[in-house]
């Protein structure tokens, strides 16, 4: 175990954000901070790294409320817009440091190549573009983060891929609703788990509260964190006061340190 490991929840959201625009649900107006979400990402600090995973349309924002000075990679876990808008917005960091270190599997780089030509452009690229470095990750492969061991571990998102990340007793993943037994085993025990949980009704391509709990009690961790949230899952006060002991409603800013 690192001698320092410290997760920060940047979003907590899903792809709307809470409050929704326009929506005059009770849970959008609600004067409560942690009834308000951005849209999800973490911020990881590891001894002396700092890293992101995820970089939403809400990340500019998210670092400079958390006052993040350096990046020292990001890890993508699909490329979906809500995880990857933001993705311009690592400009002061490589004005800064030089190319940033991306990590995730070559078909999110694939769909990043269409929507953000003019990053990987490599003739006549404009001078103010950022520059990324690009290590691929396969669910079949451990990798190195600079001296921590990373185990990419792949669900479906509906139909489509999507990797989470386990290291140091923690097990990040968002945007799950179903996953293979082997996929599970690999996070069976883990300290620490951040797993999805929409709402109470069922939904096509994310957990439901009652999956979600069904799949933490599958993996068993010691401590467990719901995320990507809709506000159809109802008041953050409320909902906590419905949830096992060891569970847990992330909210936006919570800090954890394993």
């Amino acid at each position: 175990m690192k001698s320092h490991f410290k997760v920060t929840f940047l979003g907590t959201g899903t792809s709307q954000g809470i409050p929704v625009i326009g929506s005059k649900h009770p849970v959008c107006l609600s004067d409560d901070l942690k009834d308000k979400r951005l849209r999800v990402s973490v911020l990881l600090e590891i001894d002396d790294k700092t890293y992101v995973i995820d970089c939403g349309p809400d990340f500019r924002q998210q670092m400079l409320q958390h006052q993040v000075e350096k990046l020292d990679a990001i890890l993508i876990t699909h490329e979906h817009s809500d995880h990857t808008a933001g993705l311009d917005d690592i400009r002061p960091f490589y004005f800064r440091q030089g190319a940033i270190s991306f990590y995730t599997t070559i078909e999110v780089f694939a769909a990043l190549k269409k929507r953000f030509g003019y990053i990987f452009e490599t003739h006549n690229k404009y001078p103010g573009a950022p520059t990324i470095s690009q290590y691929v990750v396969s669910k079949k492969q451990p990798f190195l983060l600079d001296d921590t061991l990373v185990t990419p571990v792949e669900a479906l998102h509906n139909t489509l891929p999507v990797l989470g990340y386990s290291m140091e007793g923690f097990t990040y993943l968002t945007d799950v609703k179903t996953m293979a037994p082997d996929e599970i085993e690999k996070i069976k025990g883990t300290k620490v788990l951040v797993i999805n949980a929409l709402r109470h009704e069922p939904h096509p391509s994310h957990l439901n509260l009652e999956e979600a709990l069904a799949f933490i009690d599958k993996v068993k961790p010691h401590r467990a964190y719901l995320t990507h949230i809709s506000h159809h899952l109802g008041f953050h006060q409320r909902v906590q006061e419905t949830l096992p002991e060891n569970v847990f409603l992330a909210y936006d800013g919570l800090t954890i340190e394993l």
